[in-house]
């Protein structure tokens, strides 16, 4: 590729999506300055710099390797994360910002790209603010040390006399000196010290604000390029032949059909079949061309599903089940003598279904080879991860395979792995020339991994005081996320266990499965409550030591107005709460009760949240709010109807998702905590919704709902009075 004027004229954020533009290329484009991407990890091993542990031993630990200042005072800072409306451009921008001391203006973040950014293990687990985050921030300190360091020698004065700000460095006579022009060129290169010297939360300026979206403007008026938008010098389009169900192996195949079609290619390489064709009318007609015979194992349906997971689908506790993680146990105590001098008990059992992510883009990649190299533009959480299986797929060395996400039009853990960027290469390479494949939505809802659905046993026993004396959870294949009890109860017996097989593809969700536990955890827990007498709020802050756990508690239920309305046979009121990944959350729902039909409507939620500092208040605002409409789905409807290894609602025409006549009135109250290190915001928020609705609606009716989702088909039998 030319670097021609109109390539001079893009912002390194459309460069990073171009096909033979490398790191050093870039460079060369934004031009030359303090280099902080020019240092790849096993260079950095080589020269003795510091990487962390484990898997992270690939993450560089020097500046280099992450921040670019050019002669023109831009900033451009790299990092592996992805951006999938979550607003993090913006947020790990005004990080950096606010340590470098410069403009927001000037910074411009190229995201998830295998050539050009340092390694991450990807976008998931809430840790992009407090682990990048506090990365960048570290990263910033220390370039703007550097940056006075280098001032003080140019000007001749102490260090101390220097202040930066505003992309410069000025000294008390006035005299000042912008990055760019300091560095002439230089390409300086010096390790992340252990303890930079960052602003405290309250002396925050950038960060702490509610700056607007990076790029929003793009977004709402469509400019903005995904995955599917792309196109590339001579681009074919493919399909792919699915199988007839879960498991299925390919017993015969007929492609004449689309063998005779001009301009199509047939590839066909074990169980996998494809075609590619000129134009997706074409390839997907020459998909409808091929006959194909499968054999299909007898497999169980959703009727067998819950029984299946705890009988002979639950393996033993030292194992690992498929795509559910390994079984875990935690005792302490004993259940038995706790229970023995409890005065009242309880013993439940709770179920939630598969669900799918639906994700607003379904799964797209573009693929293109260059000889023995491989680029590939897909939406994932975790490129790094996909350039590996892409490396694996085709016997390919990690240089030898790039992978470019553009902004992802959502994931919520759905997109942590590389099946069509696999596919699209395997159809690119058997054709010759860059190829797109485009999942539909039915391929989307049946070929993608799933929510896990799982069992929950409960057992617990309390005081007539409300002190909580025994606890015993057992979970069968949702997940071990946030399973362990954030209650104070000495005698307790808690375990994970995985299936060896589950009927559906499987694998992570917004908040794994501390949406499950939570869900069974606060419904029991407001069980007990009822049983003894006690005011559920009251009940759960008896039994909460954590002074930011009760914070979230007291907070949301000051702001509903907890107490001063009693339920009625149409209206209930529910709470709930919980902890996981850092974040504190409590959530008051109200709910009205159709007596006629059955319906049930969430009328108001309140949420109470904590995650440290805020760096932005919008756009944690709009997370949890996101996370609570999402999990109205969950919560009242959402569900994968399955038989036989098909599923058997896979449009949204049959597999129905919030819309805008569920949403209720919702309130959220942030607290900001300065005094703590920061934690992510993007799961946790979902966990409280579906047991503050159902406690609403056994506040209203009198009827325990203990399967996710509650009311699919509006509340089962007739209600009866709280």
């Amino acid at each position: 590729m030319s670097f021609d004027t109109e390539l001079l004229q893009q912002s390194p954020d459309q460069l990073q999506h171009s096909f033979t533009l490398n790191r050093r290329e870039l460079l060369k484009l934004v031009g030359a300055g303090l280099l902080v991407c020019a240092v790849d990890s096993h260079a950095v091993q080589e020269s003795g710099a510091r990487t962390r542990g484990g898997e992270e031993d690939r993450i560089p630990h020097d500046i280099a390797s992450w921040i670019h200042i050019g002669t023109d005072n831009s900033v451009t800072v790299f990092t592996g994360k992805t951006e999938m409306g979550q607003n993090i451009r913006t947020s790990l921008a005004q990080q950096v910002a606010e340590e470098l001391h410069v403009p927001m203006t000037t910074i411009t973040m190229v995201m998830a790209d295998t050539e050009l950014c340092p390694f991450d293990m990807g976008t998931f687990g809430s840790r992009t603010t407090p682990q990048m985050g506090t990365e960048l921030r570290n990263i910033s300190a220390a370039a703007r040390d550097l940056l006075i360091d280098k001032a003080a020698e140019q000007l001749g004065v102490n260090r101390e006399q220097l202040v930066a700000t505003d992309g410069a460095i000025k000294a008390p006579n006035g005299r000042s000196i912008r990055y760019g022009d300091l560095l002439q060129g230089q390409q300086l290169v010096k390790l992340i010290p252990e303890d930079p010297m960052l602003a405290s939360p309250e002396q925050w300026k950038v960060a702490g604000t509610s700056v607007p979206k990076v790029g929003g403007r793009e977004i709402v008026t469509g400019g903005h390029k995904y995955t599917s938008d792309l196109a590339r010098p001579g681009m074919l389009y493919g399909e792919v032949l699915r199988p007839s169900g879960y498991r299925a192996t390919l017993a015969a195949l007929d492609a004449s059909g689309a063998q005779r079609m001009a301009k199509v290619t047939v590839v066909h390489d074990g169980d996998f079949v494809g075609v590619v064709a000129p134009d997706p009318t074409t390839a997907t007609r020459a998909l409808g061309g091929i006959k194909a015979q499968w054999n299909s194992p007898a497999q169980i349906s959703e009727t067998e599903l819950y029984d299946y997971l705890r009988g002979k689908g639950a393996i033993a506790t030292s194992q690992s089940g498929e795509g559910g993680g390994r079984a875990n146990s935690h005792e302490t105590g004993s259940v038995e003598s706790g229970m023995a001098s409890a005065d009242k008990k309880i013993e439940s059992t709770y179920t939630v279904a598969y669900i799918q992510h639906a994700p607003l883009e379904p799964r797209a990649a573009v693929a293109e080879w260059n000889g023995d190299k491989l680029t590939v533009w897909t939406g994932t959480q975790r490129p790094f991860a996909v350039r590996d299986e892409l490396a694996q797929a085709f016997h390919l060395p990690e240089k030898n395979v790039r992978v470019i996400v553009p902004d992802t039009g959502s994931g919520y853990g759905g997109k942590h792995t590389g099946e069509a960027a696999v596919e699209a290469a395997r159809l690119a390479k058997a054709a010759g020339k860059p190829v797109k494949l485009q999942w539909t939505r039915e391929e989307e809802f049946t070929w993608a991994y799933f929510r896990p659905a799982g069992v929950i046993d409960v057992r617990a026993g309390a005081r007539s005081d409300g002190t909580l004396v025994a606890w015993e959870f057992h979970n069968y294949n949702s997940g071990p996320a946030a399973i362990n009890t954030f209650y104070n109860v000495a005698n307790q017996k808690i375990q994970f266990h995985p299936a060896s097989a589950p009927p559906l593809r499987q694998g992570s969700y917004r908040g794994l499965a501390a949406t499950a536990n939570h869900f069974a955890r606060e419904s029991a827990m407001d069980e007990i409550a009822h049983t003894i007498g006690m005011d559920p709020l009251q009940f759960r802050l008896k039994n909460i030591s954590d002074p930011r756990l009760r914070a979230v508690f007291e907070t949301a239920a000051k702001r509903f107005g907890w107490g001063q309305q009693k339920s009625s046979t149409t209206r209930g009121f529910g709470i709930a709460g919980g902890f996981e990944k850092g974040g504190y959350v409590a959530t008051c729902a109200e709910v009205v009760v159709d007596l006629q039909s059955s319906a049930v409507r969430i009328a108001r939620v309140v949420e109470a949240w904590d995650s440290g500092p805020v760096v932005n208040p919008n756009g944690l605002k709009n997370q949890i709010e996101g996370a609570i409409v999402q999990g109205i789905g969950g919560a009242l409807f959402e569900d994968v109807h399955f038989a036989n290894g098909r599923v058997l609602n896979p449009h949204f025409s049959s597999y129905r998702v919030p819309r805008f006549r569920d949403l209720p009135a919702i309130e959220v109250e942030i607290i900001n905590r300065k005094d703590v290190p920061p934690s992510g915001a993007g799961e946790t928020p979902i966990v409280g919704l579906a047991p503050a609705v159902a406690n609403a609606i056994f506040a209203a009716t009198g009827k325990r709902l203990r399967a996710m989702p509650l009311v699919p088909n509006g509340l089962p039998g007739k209600t009866t009075a709280g």
